[in-house]
């Protein structure tokens, strides 16, 4: 599960050398405003509804929430859970009382929502749709679309250009398959314990417990 989320914001910083980017001017000063609007939090909270379906259609919903910080995550989604403490990944899950534990590669904060947003500059061209209304909230749509194949058809991008967050973010491959995550719920800069993005292994005694 925890791979399958990650999908939908690492794809997008996979492709490599790209060529020359097209972006018209409101699709770039938007992404560009909630990209800098997210940099600018100590931490940052997410509740989502992540979907995965086939042919323009979810059939598959599944609710999770995302603590990040500049160079920190925890992610929680059923009965599994992701901690990256700046150092190393934290795999864990309840229903097989379970740890993976595996160095950084480089790749650990690509589920961020800032390096999605930084991912378009170079990978991606981009265009400014118009507007759309979502659950009574009006928002700016952007099209993203690969510079160089990599299996991804579009991105969509729903924002809050007022408030300059994200509100939802589909993406189509070229196999028909979607995936979508909807924004519920967002907070920037709560108080949290010293030690919140840290795993502790006095909390995992009864935890199969396996260093990569």
């Amino acid at each position: 599960m925890i791979k399958k989320i990650t999908l939908v914001f690492t794809t997008l910083a996979l492709v490599g050398l790209s060529s020359a980017q097209t972006a018209d001017q409101k699709s770039k000063s938007i992404l560009e405003a909630v990209s800098k609007s997210y940099k600018a939090n100590q931490n940052t909270y997410f509740k989502f509804a992540y979907g995965t379906g086939a042919n323009g259609k979810v059939t598959k919903t599944q609710t999770g929430i995302f603590y990040t910080t500049p160079t920190q995550y925890k992610l929680k989604i059923m009965d599994t859970e992701q901690i990256f403490d700046g150092s190393k990944v934290y795999n864990i899950s309840s229903d097989d009382q379970e740890v993976t534990i595996a160095k950084a590669n480089g790749s650990e904060m690509m589920f961020s929502p800032t390096n999605y947003l930084n991912s378009y500059k170079k990978d991606y061209n981009t265009k400014y749709i118009g507007k759309r209304t979502l659950g009574g909230v009006q928002t700016d749509l952007i099209q993203l679309t690969p510079i160089k194949a990599n299996g991804i058809k579009n991105v969509y991008i729903y924002v809050n250009t007022p408030k300059n967050e994200l509100v939802k973010v589909e993406q189509y491959s070229t196999g028909n398959q979607v995936a979508v995550i909807a924004i519920q719920d967002y907070k920037a800069n709560q108080k949290l314990a010293s030690g919140f993005f840290q795993f502790n292994r006095q909390d995992y005694q009864n935890y199969l417990i396996t260093e990569l």
